[in-house]
C-alpha cells in the first residue's frame, strides 16, 4: 500500500473556508478519479500544550504506483491549479509518500 500525503499550511483567516472546501469539493473530486482506495485528514498539532495549528495532512491510499502515475498524468495538475486559483498563497502544500513495508 502507498500513502500519498499532502501537507497543507493554511492562512488562519480562511482556515474554516478551506477545510469546508476540502471536505465538500476537493477531496471528493480526488476520490472520484477512482484511483485511490480511501483517504484520511489529520490536523497537525504543532504545540501539544496550546494545540494551535493551521496545518493539515490529507492522506490518500493507493494500491499501486501505476495508479499514482495515472493520477499524475490525468488529474493532478488540474486539481493543483484549482487550489491555486481559489486560494493562491493562502494555502501552501507539499507532498510526500509513505510505503507500507
Amino acid at each position: 500500500m502507498i500513502i500519498y500525503n499532502v501537507t497543507l499550511s493554511i492562512n488562519p483567516a480562511i482556515e474554516t473556508e478551506v477545510l469546508q472546501w476540502l471536505r465538500e469539493e476537493h477531496i471528493p473530486e480526488v476520490m472520484e478519479t477512482g484511483l485511490f482506495i480511501s483517504h484520511d485528514m489529520y490536523k497537525i498539532v504543532e504545540d501539544h500544550i496550546s494545540r494551535t495549528s493551521n496545518s493539515y495532512a490529507v492522506q490518500y491510499k493507493l494500491e499501486t504506483w501505476k495508479h499514482f502515475e495515472i493520477y499524475t498524468l490525468e488529474y493532478s495538475e488540474g486539481l493543483k491549479q484549482k487550489t491555486q486559483d481559489k486560494f493562491g498563497e493562502n494555502v501552501l502544500a507539499f507532498r510526500t509518500f509513505l510505503e507500507k513495508i
